[in-house]
């Protein structure tokens, strides 16, 4: 295939773009906005944990899936993992510099969809009348 002289070079597609380029990105920002990623985030801002306060702390998620969570959010350096050697044995969890970074961004979006929740579901409203309206005329 040949390409005419008055053919621009692509863009840059950016820090978001789509793509196998983007994969380990694309990864990290589905472990930090996952569902039980942003509470456990958000909730170790605050102070460190240990595995059965932090459970408590943000209710409804299984053993299992908080311990995948905790170990994904540790491995991209964002959790720290503190185990005592001592009887009976007692772990902690905190956030690192770059953990504690992402946990602000994340309380900001958590926070600005709480304050903005109302024009949220009164979009809603007027997108389920319109579509509604539309099923009626056809």
């Amino acid at each position: 295939m040949t390409v005419s002289s008055d053919t621009q070079p692509p863009k840059p597609l950016g820090p978001y773009a789509t793509g196998e380029a983007m994969c380990p990105h694309r990864l990290v920002l589905e472990h930090v906005t996952s569902r039980w990623g942003v509470l456990v985030l958000i909730e170790l801002l605050e102070r460190s944990h240990r595995f059965s306060e932090l459970r408590r702390a943000i209710g409804r998620v299984s053993e299992k899936m908080l311990t995948q969570t905790l170990q994904t959010l540790e491995r991209d350096g964002l959790v720290h993992r503190d185990a005592k050697p001592v009887i009976p044995p007692r772990v902690d969890y905190s956030l690192t510099d770059l953990g504690r970074e992402a946990a602000r961004q994340v309380r900001d979006l958590a926070l600005w969809t709480h304050e903005r929740m109302a024009d949220v579901e009164k979009s809603r409203q007027a997108y389920d009348e319109a579509r509604e309206r539309a099923s009626r005329a056809s």
